[in-house]
């Protein structure tokens, strides 16, 4: 990851070869672009001149006609199709005259201007003289982002996001959606959440577009409906209109459609033919996982019949016709090949299967061989591994990063997609998904140079830009936090339980101690006292060093939560801690609102919230 020169590029090149010189970049050079179409590499050769002034302090004008004097020429972009090993990769060489760029297609002569940002970060107005050859693992690399559990973000946080995202050489985002896109058939449903608007999707469209992202269209069409089925004007749609058991113990509302009413395919119809036009991709994500409750309700009489798969299968097909009579490729959570490998040859060869887990030790290859054998084509989809933990889990998601990168390869995945979902009230601060996503967007790139990759050095330069070096490693370790307490928690931290489960559940929680509560309490302090030191080169600098602070005394307040639980089930309980947790929840619960407001809109607040006043309602 680091050449002999001592500096830095992530995701790492496939080949790096420094030829031992130096060009002094000049003022008033020229940037040319030499393609087909100038159009297409218009806003690359534009970020390059911003790199340029901003790392370098010298002003290249851009222009499209190689047909000036040669001695202007500081930078050219060539677009020529076949001349590099694959169709997003490129070729990128900085002799003592000039930097040169050459890529099949207009994306690759974007990805080698990202690696070249990241050299004059570096380098400024020095640059080593070398020649990078490269090219992705896996042709589609993106990031889906949970919008449904309660934050929406806002069009600043979501540009942000993408700029963040497009220069590690993702090229596919999703915002994964239950409730929180404006149908103007449908107000009901989004009245309250704040939804993204149908003019803002348009937008943010057209932004990934010039970065070479593709926005999937993602809207769940079965199971986790519940903020549709929880209406009166929809609940008959739903195959538990009252809730029902399930393998998740009694939901007391609805969660999945009823496949077996017409109607329940009409409101997927017309959720299609609204979404679909506001996004310029051809595939859409459609969901499809964990319907807990099918063949507890309505369907129940054919789920005996015909069997849950087949009866599942059906409704899946009937989604698939109508995503293809709308000429997409559909996407769908792969839950029934593993679960039904004899209803696989029905599936139709033109869909995407999404094969998913969260926990390092997923079985992705074992998976990865099924999905492989099934002919279906298919993505691993790992996840950041922050939420239900609110710092994140950093062991955890690299190593289950690393484990879908490394399956996804051997058995033929066509995609990568980290997720980052927001389960229980989505209390985990955006920055602390950011090593998840940079690192994801490594391994998925070049899985065998990037594993191994030092990602404190990688978040410290690229992400929060900090030149004392501490905001890195602070992310990282105070990610580490869940290990300390000594006890494992399956998709989340205990640290991050112990703040929504009552006290008789927490003293009954087996292997939880207040040894290892109290040192992850010395832990955290010992990762956070370095606060104070950050130097980050970042606008949001001070958002950024609030939300790690908070986030750090939300885990500090699961553990004395968890030591005055287990205290007060051995009826020793602590009075005065009870007092102390009462003071600080409130103290807690107004710094969340601050921080809440600052990068996402206001809906869904109160049901996040909500979770919060019920921890402190334990202490009066």
């Amino acid at each position: 990851m680091t050449s002999t020169q001592g500096w830095l590029l992530f995701p790492v090149p496939r080949s790096v070869e420094e030829t031992g010189h130096i060009f002094s970049l000049p003022q008033d050079m020229l940037i040319v672009i030499n393609a087909p179409r100038a159009a297409d590499v218009r806003f690359t050769a534009h970020r390059l001149q911003a790199a340029l002034a901003t790392h370098a302090g010298v002003h290249w004008e851009v222009v499209a006609s190689t047909a000036v004097p040669r001695e202007q020429m500081g930078a050219v972009l060539s677009v020529v199709p076949g001349a590099v090993r694959h169709p997003q990769g490129y070729e990128l060489t900085i002799t003592e005259q000039g930097i040169h760029v050459v890529a099949d297609a207009p994306a690759g002569v974007f990805y080698a201007v990202m690696t070249l940002t990241q050299i004059l970060q570096q380098r400024g107005r020095t640059l080593p003289t070398v020649r990078i050859r490269d090219w992705p693992d896996f042709p589609n690399r993106g990031v889906m982002l949970d919008i449904s559990r309660d934050k929406v973000p806002t069009m600043e946080t979501l540009y942000a996001l993408v700029d963040l995202l497009a220069s590690f050489k993702v090229n596919q985002f999703q915002l994964y959606t239950e409730h929180t896109f404006a149908y103007r058939n449908h107000p009901t449903v989004w009245a309250e959440a704040s939804p993204l608007t149908g003019e803002e999707i348009l937008a943010l469209d057209a932004y990934c577009r010039e970065r070479f992202i593709e926005l999937v269209p993602n809207q769940n069409t079965f199971g986790h409906m519940r903020r549709w089925l929880v209406h009166d004007e929809y609940r008959d749609l739903a195959e538990c209109p009252e809730g029902c058991d399930t393998r998740w113990g009694y939901f007391d509302e609805p969660f999945s459609l009823n496949p077996l009413d017409p109607r329940s395919l009409d409101l997927v119809r017309d959720l299609l033919d609204e979404l679909l036009p506001h996004f310029s991709s051809r595939q859409v994500n459609v969901g499809c996982d964990e319907t807990v409750d099918l063949g507890r309700g309505r369907s129940k009489e054919a789920v005996e019949k015909y069997g849950e798969g087949r009866v599942y299968l059906d409704f899946l097909l009937k989604i698939y016709r109508e995503v293809k009579a709308r000429e997409h490729t559909m996407m769908f959570w792969g839950d029934i090949i593993v679960q039904h490998p004899d209803l696989v040859p029905e599936l139709p060869r033109d869909v995407i299967a999404l094969e998913w887990g969260y926990e390092a030790d997923h079985p992705f290859d074992a998976h990865g061989r099924i999905f492989a054998a099934s002919g279906v084509p298919f993505y691993v989809c790992p996840g950041t591994s922050t939420w239900n933990a609110i710092a994140g889990r950093t062991e955890n998601a690299m190593g289950n990063l690393r484990n879908a990168a490394e399956n996804g390869l051997k058995h033929g995945a066509v995609g990568y997609l980290n997720t980052d979902w927001g389960d229980n009230g989505h209390w985990q601060p955006l920055p602390a998904s950011f090593l998840g996503f940079v690192y994801g967007a490594g391994v998925s790139w070049t899985y065998e140079a990037s594993r191994d990759a030092d990602m404190v050095a990688v978040l410290n330069r690229f992400v929060f830009r900090d030149r004392a070096g501490v905001m890195g490693r602070i992310a990282f370790d105070l990610g580490n936090a869940y290990q300390v307490p000594g006890v494992r928690n399956f998709n989340g931290s205990i640290l991050f339980r112990i703040l929504q489960w009552p006290p008789e559940r927490i003293a009954e929680y087996q292997g939880l101690t207040e040894e290892g509560l109290r040192r992850a309490l010395a832990y955290i302090d010992e990762v956070m006292a370095a606060l104070d030191e950050e130097d980050m080169d970042r606008p949001d600098a001070d958002l950024i060093k609030r939300e790690f602070a908070w986030a750090a005394d939300m885990l500090r307040h699961g553990a004395k939560r968890g030591i005055w639980a287990l205290g007060k089930a051995r009826g020793e309980e602590d009075v005065a801690l009870r007092e102390e947790l009462a003071r600080d929840a409130e103290r807690l619960m107004a710094e969340y609102r601050d921080l809440w407001h600052a990068r996402n809109r206001p809906g869904g607040f109160k049901d996040s919230l909500a979770r919060m006043e019920k921890m402190a309602e334990d202490y009066k």
